[in-house]
């Protein structure tokens, strides 16, 4: 029996009525981001492969797809990274070739995208929203916990490369964890660093569901209207 790829359509708080797609087994990822809510990673890695057969994903899309149902965005996120997949860029051209209806999101931590292989998958999206959770090396290990080797330079450098190679939409996701990344400091160097990208929308995240990390704390909408207003045009993520 295949197993089903697809969840939802779920109510998103970003991308309206939303068709999750997981290509990922749970939970492969190169970040382990200790607000995750798929809880803590259980294989950090940078290797791409073909991680759940590709034609599957296919085949199990297409088969609810035929339905014909009412959708804002197929949106890749699931329990892993979605880059990570080998055979992403093929499942995305299918949908886009098959039910062009539809936009297609993918929700990425960055940590690929300077990789041309995975910009060159990418190019069918409608929107991609990467993540940037921390500017200074300190404030992305402590939010990020990363594989070897990725550094915020890893992830600027990415955003930077898929903004100048990708013609879709791009909003940049910036996730707020009182007492790690919310320093004077660390917030005046988002500001920097969103002024420097130059990506017109940027959205202001923070804890909805526990993370992978018990007790972390989640930040009032008195704060985050506080911390938007010295991030310039920023956009409050709100709970539905």
């Amino acid at each position: 029996m295949k197993q089903r790829y697809h969840y939802g359509p779920v109510r998103s708080r970003r991308l309206g009525r939303s068709l999750g797609v997981d290509v990922m087994p749970h939970k492969t990822c190169s970040l382990d981001c200790i607000y995750c809510e798929c809880g803590a990673t259980s294989l950090l890695t940078l290797e791409r492969k073909e991680y759940l057969p590709t034609q599957e994903i296919i085949d199990d899309l297409d088969q609810y797809l035929k339905k014909g149902p009412e959708l804002d965005y197929i949106t890749f996120a699931g329990s892993g990274e979605p880059t990570l997949h080998s055979g992403l860029g093929k499942i995305i051209n299918f949908l886009k070739e098959k039910y062009p209806q539809f936009k297609v999101a993918v929700l990425t931590n960055a940590t690929l995208l300077n990789d041309p292989m995975v910009i060159d998958d990418l190019q069918k999206a409608d929107l991609v929203v990467p993540s940037l959770d921390g500017v200074s090396t300190q404030a992305f290990e402590k939010m990020n916990r990363p594989a070897a080797n990725i550094t915020p330079e890893t992830i600027i450098s990415g955003i930077k490369n898929l903004k100048e190679n990708f013609s879709g939409e791009i909003w940049l996701e910036i996730f707020i964890i009182p007492e790690i990344n919310d320093s004077e400091e660390e917030l005046a160097l988002f500001k920097e660093t969103i002024e420097k990208l130059g990506i017109k929308k940027v959205q202001l995240n923070t804890l909805d569901r526990p993370g992978a990390v018990e007790e972390l704390k989640p930040v009032s909408q008195e704060y985050k209207d506080e911390i938007a207003q010295k991030l310039g045009q920023v956009e409050i993520v709100n709970r539905k």
